[in-house]
């Protein structure tokens, strides 16, 4: 059996409410800086919840002509923005790679659902003559990666995963896969969203995900303390620039970090609800730990899926117990500064891991304040910590069950 090909990390391209690139996102994290604040895309006066994670001052066309980005909403034009940033981190341009050696795997969990809005209020308004054609063809999960191909050009395979908070981590998992098995050199893959829009907000107030902390943004997305209550919607794009190793050092490329294994696994319990137990959560770390050939003593951070929410992080604490014991690693939340950003949300934390690794220094939990019992792990609480890791986790947990942990491992 042939032996399974490395993957080198050699580009990182974050666009977040924190930061775009990679120097912005990762001073802003290691401040601790919050990226939550009054919404402002819609007018939120009757909505419970009236907090987002808004990226404030994008501009598509400091990336791509006019022309070109009225064809994509904007998650697409966000994973467009960050995909440049991931190249040109990677210092590789779209003309090096073979193009059909070249993959793309761009999760998104709801995709244009803001442009669905719009379009449906149109149609309601002046009737169907009035809805755009290019509605569906912008609108669905799978078109930001669809077009990202076009634009640059690479024709290698290319795909959508949709699976809730976990499509970026699915994507990452896909990824890997693509370049052991030889059916690529390089992919680009990450995730991308953005649904801050009225249905979005209503939808998941009803369900009573979200904070109703409306008077404290920038304190409202607290995960394992004990008086969270409910995320904070934020959007993101982050791409990473996967390679094969052999690919990588023949190009000369600097090699940030490698992608060492990872574990897929379902609660089969509830449509929204994580396991009560962590099971599915336990399940994902340990067949990751057995894919990398690590034992759980060789993790050094675990950068948590944590959302703020009451369920989810008492559950994950309680798998995060269950696989590295008495005295797991140190398990930090970055949702608590960039907010949720869902199908961008394994990309984004991903990317935080492997800097974490790189710079020696891991991520803080910000607003920790009161301890919960049910989530007696060291969140690095508030303040950065330096520290030398050589292994790194994050996890992502999705509407449905899904469940995903990748490992990252110093080069």
């Amino acid at each position: 059996m042939p032996e399974r090909r490395r993957i080198a990390v050699t580009g990182i391209g974050p666009v977040t409410p924190i930061g775009t690139g990679v120097e912005d996102f990762w001073a802003a994290m290691i401040a601790g800086k919050s990226g939550a604040g009054p919404i402002t895309r819609f007018d939120a006066t009757d909505f419970k919840s009236k907090v987002a994670a808004e990226i404030n001052g994008f501009e598509i066309t400091d990336y791509l002509p006019a022309k070109n980005a009225r064809r994509l909403d904007r998650f697409s034009q966000l994973a467009y923005a960050a995909a440049t940033l991931a190249l040109a981190d990677a210092r590789m341009k779209p003309s090096d790679p073979d193009p059909a050696r070249v993959g793309m795997v761009i999760g998104s969990g709801i995709g244009g659902i803001g442009l669905w809005e719009e379009e449906h209020t149109a149609m309601l308004k002046r009737g169907p003559r009035f809805v755009s054609p290019s509605l569906i063809a912008m609108m669905i999960p799978n078109a930001a990666a669809g077009s990202l191909a076009i634009e640059f050009g690479f024709t290698g395979p290319n795909e959508c995963t949709v699976t809730a908070c976990a499509s970026s981590g699915h994507a990452i998992a896909r990824a890997m896969d693509y370049i052991r098995s030889g059916a690529a050199d390089v992919v680009l893959v990450g995730g991308a969203e953005s649904c801050i829009s009225p249905m979005s907000v209503a939808s998941f107030c009803s369900a009573r995900a979200l904070t109703t902390r409306n008077d404290d943004p920038e304190h409202a997305s607290r995960p394992f303390d004990r008086d969270r209550d409910g995320f904070v919607i934020g959007e993101a794009a982050t791409v990473l620039v996967f390679e094969a190793m052999e690919h990588a050092r023949n190009r000369g490329a600097r090699i940030l970090a490698e992608a060492i294994g990872y574990g897929l696994s379902s609660d089969a319990y509830h449509v929204v609800a994580p396991h009560p137990d962590g099971a599915g959560a336990s399940a994902a770390m340990t067949a990751a730990l057995a894919d990398a050939q690590l034992a759980p003593g060789e993790v050094g951070y675990i950068n948590a899926h944590a959302t703020s929410t009451e369920l989810g992080d008492a559950s994950e604490a309680k798998a995060v117990r269950k696989v590295f014991g008495s005295q797991p690693p140190p398990t930090s939340a970055t949702k608590s500064m960039t907010g949720h950003l869902l199908g961008a949300a394994g990309a984004t934390e991903a990317a935080a891991s492997i800097l974490a690794m790189l710079r020696g220094k891991l991520p803080p939990t910000i607003n920790y304040e009161n301890p919960d019992p049910e989530c007696d792990l060291d969140v690095v609480p508030n303040k950065a910590r330096d520290a030398k890791v050589d292994v790194v986790m994050s996890n992502s947990f999705g509407f449905g069950g899904h469940n995903v942990s990748v490992l990252f491992g110093r080069h």
